[in-house]
């Protein structure tokens, strides 16, 4: 049986150092993405929400813009696998519900990819780079168009 972990909201920019951690741990350490890819100037308008473990150490995250894109979806290393990412991504779904959005989108790495659509999101166009990591674009659908 993994730690238990909870999921909250975080502020900005309050919580910017428990973000900063993550993110750069999993996106700059970890894949090699540039620091200044990696801060795009648009966390102070986004949702965020923060994964820790019992201890209260950041874990996870991820954001939503409020044109309804998710990014920065991050769970550290030890930490995946355990449902981490899926419970981030069901709430930021259920964010978007209560936002009363049409659809989420995202980019996800192509490694990815079949763990959202299992959350129900589907792959639309080609495969492109970013910060030279091949990504699909996807969506999901709150209400009907």
């Amino acid at each position: 049986m993994s730690e238990p972990f909870h999921i909250r909201r975080a502020r900005w920019p309050e919580d910017w150092e428990a973000l900063q951690l993550v993110r750069e741990q999993v996106f700059v350490q970890e894949q090699g993405v540039p620091l200044e890819l990696e801060w795009d100037g648009r966390d102070a308008q986004a949702f965020h929400l923060l994964a820790e473990d019992r201890r209260g150490h950041p874990i996870g995250m991820a954001r939503l813009l409020p044109e309804g894109h998710i990014g920065r979806m991050a769970v550290v290393r030890p930490w995946r696998g355990r449902g981490v990412g899926t419970a981030l991504l069901r709430a930021m779904v259920e964010e978007g519900r209560r936002r009363g959005l049409e659809r989420l989108v995202l980019s996800a790495q192509l490694e990815a990819v079949p763990f959202y659509e299992r959350a129900g999101f589907r792959a639309l166009g080609e495969v492109f780079e970013d910060a030279g990591i091949p990504h699909r674009r996807m969506e999901l659908r709150l209400r009907p168009a």
